[in-house]
């Protein structure tokens, strides 16, 4: 085992003294060191249930015979930090992110890597690490927020962001804004359209490194719960046989991840985070390849901020595994790729199902082609998302 560095030999007993310290006992030093990157925060939403995950994880761990270790990262809520000069800081903790993970990974000689994040940048940062420490890893997010109700309508954090415009343009009074305030936002959880955190945490499950159903779980679910304990219990048997990022996170699982999320009409974000990734792994994005998928991938899903639907929806109607299917049945993803599921992206989801068209219209989508695209011109030479 790679814990074995810091483990095994006379010479190693001053750290054997050290790890007796924290409270381990002989049986332990010759099981799987599981490393928990944890980005439990009470500054951000949806991270505020990350404890009761990662606990859930321990749980799973310790059940298939690791030794779970825990340790913190930090987080950006880009709702708090926009529109002041907070917003200056979400992008650059990608990097901390990842950079912290890597150190504790690689200094502590961890056998394997369970990513527990939710928000914009961390969910990314942490991918990012993954593939760069590239040690046996998998990805639990804290889930999706549900949708608010505000006087019999259905609303979300979008719905505050265009009451403002509203009570300037005097057509909401202050004491509906207030309502609003109190309602929209109701849970735990990333926020609950298809923005940037949401459309990640999807994407992990295209990628490989999450268990199906990961990105559509609302936070408040012991649905979710179930499926730390089940990630804690992957990545021992992942450490085990030895299967890591790299045997995942191939090209060909980038295109698949870059497909669905136009099929999705994901976060254009995603263009930023994916190649950043794909760096880690020593995989380049080709964006001319991205209008030739946007050509062929259907716009099959219209969640907040483009429609009226939230993950919560997406969930109930069969979530990202039901997506992919029916691409697949389509002809249009790579079906090989290895997941951490130890079966093949095809093998995960060939029985999952639509359980409702209203919310993925695969048979009627709204557009025939992606929902992003790749523009070049005298103002974005380089290109622009």
């Amino acid at each position: 085992m790679n814990s074995d560095k810091a483990k095994v030999g006379v010479e190693k007993a001053p750290h054997r003294s050290l790890f007796k310290a924290l409270g381990f006992i002989d049986e332990e030093m010759d099981r799987p060191l599981i490393g928990i990157a944890n980005s439990y925060s009470e500054l951000i939403p949806g991270h505020m249930n990350l404890d009761k995950i990662v606990k859930a994880v321990k749980d799973g761990v310790r059940m298939a015979g690791g030794v779970p270790v825990e340790f913190g990262t930090i987080g950006v809520c880009d709702g708090i930090s926009m529109n002041h000069k907070g917003m200056s800081y979400s992008l650059p903790s990608r990097q901390i992110i990842a950079d912290s993970v890597e150190i504790v990974a690689k200094a502590h000689a961890l056998d394997g890597l369970v990513l527990v994040p939710n928000c914009d940048k961390i969910v990314p940062g942490m991918l990012m690490a993954a593939g760069r420490v590239n040690i046996p890893s998998i990805v639990i997010s804290g889930g999706p927020m549900l949708a608010g109700k505000t006087n019999g309508k259905t609303t979300d954090l979008s719905s505050v962001f265009e009451a403002v415009g509203a009570v300037s343009a005097g057509k909401m009074s202050m004491e509906e804004l207030a309502e609003l305030e109190r309602t929209a936002c109701p849970t735990c959880g990333s926020c609950s359209g298809m923005f940037t955190a949401n459309s990640m945490n999807c994407l992990s499950e295209v990628l490989g490194l999450a268990l199906p159903y990961n990105g559509t779980i609302p936070a408040v679910f012991s649905e979710r719960i179930r499926l730390a304990k089940k990630a804690g219990m992957r990545i021992v048997d992942l450490v085990k046989k030895g299967i890591k990022p790299s045997d995942i996170l191939t090209e060909d699982a980038f295109m698949n991840a870059v497909a669905v999320d136009m099929a999705l009409g994901g976060s254009t974000n995603s263009l930023l985070h994916l190649p950043a990734i794909a760096y880690e792994c020593d995989v380049e994005l080709n964006f001319d390849e991205i209008n030739e998928i946007s050509e062929k991938i259907p716009d099959v899903c219209k969640l907040s901020p483009a429609g009226h639907h939230h993950v919560e929806e997406l969930h109930m109607a069969g979530g990202i595994p039901a997506v992919v299917n029916g691409l697949f049945k389509k002809g249009l993803l790579h079906k090989d790729c290895m997941t951490v599921t130890g079966k093949t992206l095809y093998e995960n989801v060939k029985n999952a199902e639509i359980k409702n068209s209203d919310v993925i219209r695969m048979d009627h989508p709204y557009s025939t082609t992606g929902g992003l695209a790749i523009l070049r011109g005298n103002l974005a030479p380089d290109g622009a998302v």
